[in-house]
């Protein structure tokens, strides 16, 4: 199991890989890459008309071996995480605020995007983890072509809010060894609220399962390293907002019981949560206690405690 070869390699070698790239960055140009639709031009080098204000270029906030990952991700010398500006969500409570709402970080070319692949596959890490990818899948998918064909050959997780499209997930199929999508909301007038998103929990209901089609149930191998697989993230909001009862029995009925979430406990009130009730104070022990025990009682027995 040491020896799962990453997806992506087959698709370099018999050419589909750039294939996909060169059909992502057309969509570029009237985008429909995420759920949001706008069908903004973001060919431009700055950044774009569309929600997520972001154009030609992936604006990259930082990059690094990251070591606060789930265990299966980070292993003994980290995660290669490469955060991303900017997102096609707004959430009131983000703890990446000014990543994702602001501009911090450098716009870079596939060349230089292709570079930090490499340079955080050369520090040792298990995997190269894009945070926040659903309006950059074309800038990926392009450097990806370029790193593979310097040696890259980490897994690839895709580390996204769960607010995806079905045609920009298919054109990843073959492509990303693990997904890790977000679960935030289930009703549809809290993410309206919270995200700027009503339709997120039907979007994310339809995303997870066309993750789940295409990677299956989470592998780890012998060395307790994620490979290949479906991980969801899911952070417990204080009164209940989350909606954890519905989300854990879709997982376990409509996705599979064998769905590995980590079901996270660190919420707090950043962003511009304080100026919402119900989010405006951090998580109480008693609180994630609920979750943990829901999670059991629908039928989930692969969870993170995060």
């Amino acid at each position: 199991m040491n020896n799962l070869r990453p997806a992506y390699l087959e698709l370099l070698e018999s050419g589909q890989l750039a294939e996909r790239a060169r059909q992502a960055v057309e969509l570029l140009a009237e985008c429909v890459l995420c759920a949001r639709q706008c069908r903004a031009d973001r060919t431009g080098e700055g950044g774009g008309e569309g929600f997520c204000h972001s154009g030609r270029r992936a604006r990259v906030s930082s990059y690094f071996p990251h070591h606060g990952e789930e265990v299966c991700l980070r292993g003994r010398h980290g995660s290669g995480t490469i955060f991303f500006s900017h997102c096609n969500l707004r959430c009131m409570f983000c703890q990446n605020y000014e990543i994702s709402w602001g501009e911090e970080g450098q716009l870079v070319g596939p060349q230089e995007l292709a570079a930090m692949m490499l340079h955080l596959q050369r520090a040792g890490c298990h995997n190269i983890n894009f945070v926040t990818p659903s309006h950059v899948v074309p800038q990926i998918l392009e450097a990806l072509v370029l790193a593979t064909e310097q040696g890259l050959n980490l897994p690839l997780v895709y580390n996204t809010g769960g607010y995806d499209s079905l045609e920009t997930l298919r054109l990843l199929d073959g492509v990303v060894d693990i997904y890790m999508p977000d679960f935030k909301f289930w009703n549809p007038e809290v993410a309206k609220e919270l995200a700027q998103a009503e339709d997120y929990p039907q979007i994310a209901c339809e995303a997870i399962r066309e993750m789940h089609r295409q990677v299956g149930d989470l592998v780890i191998d012998d060395q307790g390293l994620a490979r290949r697989g479906l991980l969801v993230r899911h952070l417990v909001l204080p009164d209940r907002l989350a909606g954890t009862r519905q989300v854990m029995r879709f997982l376990a009925r409509e996705v599979s019981k064998d769905t590995y979430v980590n079901i996270m406990a660190q919420y707090r009130p950043a962003g511009l949560a304080r100026r919402f009730a119900g989010i405006d104070r951090s998580l109480t022990v008693d609180e994630y206690a609920e979750a943990i025990a829901i999670a059991r009682e629908e039928g989930l027995w692969r969870f993170d405690r995060g």
